[in-house]
């Protein structure tokens, strides 16, 4: 793929390297000169120096012919304008925006720019793994592919636990595809019993999550 990365700073930078590491072709645009003579330094004629928010700039890095636009600076709106103009005036087909304030989350959405990255998420996604009291926690979004990834917890009093898998009578638009035990996890089969404490993970169409969390007992308890 032909990449343009737009932000050198350490995730730019970091993502430019790894995406050259795996042979794609890559350029890398940051308009902070100390930062970009920083970069230069290592990633050469694969860093240009520049505003990618004026078009004569993503036209010298050749957008009309990216597969990929990555938008990391440290600019909300910045990263929106962006991938907003990748998108819409040179049809790039794949654009990813970081979003740096969750709160701007909902504009990036507005402007069906997606997928977009929040660190802040992330994080939030992983002390939610960590931690069992959440019972329902949403591991990946897919809003182009209409699919949801969700993990839920199942407690002493789940209405689910020491029935198997192959009797379970999930909602439509729901499906079980994995189990995480003591710390391991593993494809269910059929005969597969569930057991309280037990870590499930199901992959559903968007808006059943209430459905799903009542089906297996809210917040990993029985109803």
């Amino acid at each position: 793929m032909y990449v343009i990365v737009v932000g050198a700073g350490k995730v730019g930078w970091n993502l430019g390297r790894e995406l050259l590491e795996k042979d794609h072709e890559v350029t890398l645009i940051e308009k902070d000169q100390n930062r970009y003579l920083a970069v230069e330094q290592e990633l050469e004629h694969n860093v240009q120096y520049g505003d990618a928010s004026e078009l004569w700039v993503l036209e010298r890095a050749g957008i009309g012919r990216a597969d990929m636009v990555i938008t990391v600076t440290g600019d909300d709106e910045d990263n929106m304008l962006i991938c907003q103009v990748a998108k819409e005036k040179y049809m790039v087909e794949q654009i990813i925006a970081r979003v740096n304030n969750p709160r701007n989350k909902q504009w990036f959405d507005l402007l069906e720019i997606t997928p977009v990255v929040s660190a802040t998420d992330l994080i939030l996604r992983l002390i939610e793994h960590e931690v069992p009291k959440y019972g329902l926690v949403h591991l990946l979004d897919l809003p182009q592919e209409r699919l949801e990834i969700i993990e839920l917890l199942l407690a002493e009093g789940s209405p689910v636990t020491g029935q198997r898998v192959g009797d379970l009578e999930l909602p439509e638009g729901s499906l079980l595809i994995s189990v995480l035990r003591e710390g391991r996890g593993f494809v269910p089969g059929p005969d597969t019993v569930l057991e309280p404490g037990d870590e499930v993970l199901a992959v559903l169409d968007p808006g059943m999550e209430e459905e799903l969390k009542a089906y297996f007992g809210p917040d990993g308890s029985s109803d």
